[in-house]
């Protein structure tokens, strides 16, 4: 049995730092390191959940290539079950090469690889049936899945008795709700970005945007605000509130940090915990993420994060 089969992306990230201006045409740039690490939404998630001590589950697609096997290495390494990972002879994985700054904020170039070809066929129920939670990560970056055919995953997790989670990434194209509508009546937790909400509610307050997500069936919503931590609202009838996280503490990398506070999030409810409970660790969790650099890099099993939280009390 699994606590949470994740389904989603998996990204090969090339990280470069320190990077704060791009060499013109021609020219050479001297940077800190390089370095290759695992990324992607569900691979972030699984990694982390793994690390943090869950049974978890992988579904997605890479590429039969040089980044697609040392993903598959990585996960193998932190016993995250691929049963569920297809892979691709007909594209290359996806990969991305992510510029850090100064700052530690980053940015990226990205090829969508495989993840692009992935779809609601690939999905191996057989792997569903053993999780409690199911979880979609990197919603928007999956043509082929997203919209209609991750709606029709979703309503056969929650007719198998699935938790059904959903996490949703940038939509460079613009057409947000216009795809996520057909999902959000079988989601159980919905935790986008306060960016991406405001782009899914077309509004800048976050109760307004929860208001938006319950009326399109939502059941619980998570608004992941930053620095400032994340809004958490149980039902609509209910008061919504801002957790604080750890904003003393100075990021060196933030790459991964919204799917490490996924993570979190997921072992807590994975674990009976309350909604705030759960939220509070997905905090927990995120701002060690953001300590060290890669996606997964710095995330520690549960009891050494909960002895930070103890120690550390907002």
């Amino acid at each position: 049995m699994f606590d949470i089969a994740c389904i989603g992306i998996l990204t090969a990230d090339c990280i470069a730092k320190t990077v704060d201006k791009i060499p013109e045409a021609g020219k050479l740039g001297l940077i800190d390191s390089l370095k290759l690490y695992t990324g992607g939404c569900a691979l972030n998630a699984s990694i982390d959940l793994a690390k943090l001590g869950a049974e978890v589950a992988l579904l997605g697609m890479v590429g039969n290539d040089g980044f697609g096997s040392f993903m598959v290495g990585e996960l193998k390494k932190y016993r995250v079950d691929t049963k569920g990972l297809k892979m691709s002879d007909y594209t290359g994985s996806s990969a991305s090469v992510v510029l850090v700054n100064k700052e530690g904020e980053r940015s990226f170039i990205h090829t969508l690889g495989a993840n692009a070809i992935f779809t609601d066929s690939d999905v191996d129920f057989s792997v569903i049936e053993q999780a409690n939670i199911v979880f979609v990560a990197g919603t928007m970056l999956m043509p082929n899945f997203d919209g209609e055919p991750c709606a029709r995953v979703l309503k056969k997790c929650k007719e198998m008795g699935k938790i059904t989670v959903l996490d949703s990434a940038w939509d460079d194209r613009g057409r947000w709700m216009d795809v996520l509508a057909p999902c959000m009546p079988y989601i159980d937790y919905f935790i986008p970005s306060v960016e991406e909400a405001q782009m899914f509610a077309g509004c800048d307050d976050v109760a307004k945007m929860a208001d938006c997500f319950f009326d399109r069936g939502v059941k619980h919503v998570v608004i992941k605000v930053g620095k400032d931590g994340c809004y958490v609202r149980d039902t609509k009838n209910s008061q919504g509130i801002t957790l604080p996280t750890y904003e003393k503490i100075k990021p060196v990398d933030t790459t991964g940090a919204g799917d490490s506070f996924c993570s979190g999030f997921l072992y807590g409810l994975a674990n009976s915990m309350t909604i705030e409970e759960a939220a509070a660790l997905g905090n927990a969790v995120g701002t060690h993420c953001i300590m060290e650099v890669g996606a997964s890099t710095g995330i520690k099993p549960y009891e050494e994060i909960k002895k930070f939280m103890e120690a550390n009390p907002l």
